[in-house]
């Protein structure tokens, strides 16, 4: 028997939708809460055809990853600021490749956004078939402890969220 799509196949991207158009509305006004629902609800409807299925990610992982990212945002902000409005400031620019351990599509395609969204690093390359990505770094006198930063900080916990655990239910051996 054929399964009937759900209306909300994607909870997340609905909820990050009506939350988006909310906030660049500015207003809670009737209009606008009923706008943030129905894109909420059609959009990702729409767009079934192109998504991937979702699939059960875990909470925790997830909170931790984006308290992660957002602080280390701010941070390298802070240093980039340092670094090209400083008077002597000399930034040692660096190609530094990361070896993935990730094997879902989405989990290395957030990697490497999270690498182009914090300043001072973008990730150039995505070489599936070495499964590593290629990044430059503004100022980065150490490559293997920036890759190895990498790893640790986002890496591992994108590995929490999106691949099977051995001892979690269901997981294949």
């Amino acid at each position: 028997m054929m399964e009937k799509p759900r209306w909300l196949a994607h909870p997340w991207l609905s909820v990050l939708l009506a939350t988006s158009w909310l906030l660049l509305q500015h207003t809670l006004a009737p209009f606008h809460l009923i706008s943030a629902l129905l894109i909420g609800l059609l959009v990702p409807r729409l767009l079934r055809n192109f998504l991937p299925a979702t699939q059960n990610m875990r909470l925790a992982p997830v909170l931790r990853l984006l308290l992660v990212v957002l602080w280390d945002i701010v941070v390298s902000n802070i240093t980039v600021a340092r670094l090209v409005l400083g008077p002597m400031s000399r930034p040692q620019p660096a190609w530094v490749t990361v070896p993935l351990a990730l094997s879902h599509p989405t989990a290395i395609a957030l990697l490497a956004s999270i690498i182009t969204t914090t300043p001072g690093t973008v990730s150039c390359l995505i070489d599936e078939q070495r499964k590593h990505i290629l990044v430059h770094a503004l100022d980065c006198s150490d490559p293997a402890q920036m890759a190895a930063d990498i790893k640790t900080r986002y890496e591992n916990l994108l590995l929490a969220i999106f691949e099977p655990q051995p001892d979690a239910p269901g997981a294949n051996p």
